[in-house]
């Protein structure tokens, strides 16, 4: 897990008085049944409108739109590109290729069937941050981390159903793919992007489609002209193997983001709920292709507004109400896990991290049979493309 500290701190941090922002934490702290200030369940997504193959020109396209007027575009282009091989390696015997298969070369690039993670370039852009803003360098590496990994297998064999999506990039051991993915959030964001951009481009990947391949072996690649017969990079199914539910499918990934607040975990969060929150997780899954699991990709922790936000000041310590009779019954609380004492009703900002057993507890609502990451997917896939 990789510790960023993000400059836009979660992404514009909403003006909310120390009061509220007490009120709101109590609230999401409830033990068992927190109070969201939308009414939803902790597990519970926003609700959204989905839409694929909508950009001419593209391989493939999607629109994600939220309630709340937040939309972003993907689409997707890709080109035919030379793969770079090594002299050293073109020279090697058949079965020293197949073990040099996996080594990159000087210039980055790979001469096998595995793919290299350069092949995928993703560009976003947000209203009013530049291109080389944190925000939006930060949100597209991690996004294309995972993108690129490959699935395991689980040593099946299964070569088909194998491999991420650099794989499904190579044409032969001289020409690949290369896709680029620009981006585009429509609006100012209300909340803390990422979930919807994974969406979003998630879709786009799954109406992705390539041209049918009619050369054969290490022939220079030619390409059938009709796009009916063009091949999605992601299958919708798998013909010889018909006999497999989707759930086995190999599927591009998706980042969820995930809060804890107090002892609660909750999902999909607002950008008031980020703003007290205790800490904030990407964790981004992807169906392993040999099982009906889940596998965990990428995971990463974003520095929570609520570190930099300052604390209230209880009138015990207010000079001007010194004395005061409300001052006199105000009954302070000592935290026992950060020794701090906690007026009701005043906000104080977390100190500290958090406890490993909370960061396990919000993998594992990910992660488990039935749990977020599989109503996600089964949601995703329910889509119609094409």
């Amino acid at each position: 897990m990789a510790a960023q500290r993000q400059a836009s701190s979660a992404s514009q941090t909403p003006h909310i008085s120390p009061a509220e922002l007490s009120y709101l934490y109590t609230s999401l702290a409830l033990p068992g049944s927190p109070i969201r200030p939308d009414g939803r369940s902790p597990t519970q997504f926003r609700p959204l409108t989905a839409e694929t193959d909508i950009l001419p020109g593209t391989n493939g396209s999607a629109r994600v739109g939220f309630a709340d007027g937040t939309q972003a575009i993907v689409g997707v282009k890709a080109e035919v590109e030379k793969t770079v091989v090594t002299a050293d390696a073109l020279k090697l015997p058949q079965q020293a290729k197949d073990d040099y298969a996996g080594n990159e070369d000087g210039d980055g690039n790979q001469g096998s069937s595995t793919g290299h993670g350069s092949w995928v370039q993703m560009s976003i852009e947000i209203p009013g941050f530049r291109d080389d803003d944190a925000l939006p360098v930060f949100l597209s590496e991690m996004m294309r981390e995972p993108l690129v990994e490959s699935v395991s297998n689980g040593g099946s064999g299964n070569d088909e159903m194998a491999g991420g999506l650099k794989k499904r990039l190579v044409i032969n051991k001289r020409w690949h793919w290369r896709l680029y993915i620009d981006v585009l959030l429509l609006s100012q964001p209300q909340s803390y992007p990422l979930p919807l951009l994974s969406l979003t481009t998630h879709l786009a990947l799954l109406s992705t489609r390539l041209p049918k391949l009619k050369s054969k072996g290490e022939e220079d690649p030619f390409f059938d002209d009709d796009w009916g017969a063009a091949e999605y990079i992601y299958p919708r199914a798998l013909k010889s193997k018909s006999h497999l539910s989707p759930s086995h499918q190999v599927r591009p990934p998706v980042t969820l983001l995930v809060i804890s607040v107090g002892e609660n975990v909750i999902f999909d969060p607002s950008r008031e709920e980020i703003a007290v929150a205790d800490t904030v997780l990407a964790v981004s899954v992807a169906r392993d292709s040999d099982s009906d699991t889940l596998k965990l990709l990428s995971m990463r922790t974003i520095d929570p507004p609520s570190r930099l936000t300052q604390p209230g000041v209880a009138n015990s310590e207010n000079v001007a109400t010194l004395g005061s009779t409300a001052a006199a019954e105000e009954a302070a609380i000592l935290n026992p896990s950060t020794g701090e004492e906690e007026v009701p009703g005043v906000w104080r900002p977390r100190r500290g991290g958090v406890k490993r057993s909370t960061i396990a507890r919000m993998v594992k609502l990910v992660l488990q049979k039935g749990g977020v990451g599989e109503e996600v997917l089964e949601g995703l896939e329910g889509v119609e493309v094409g």
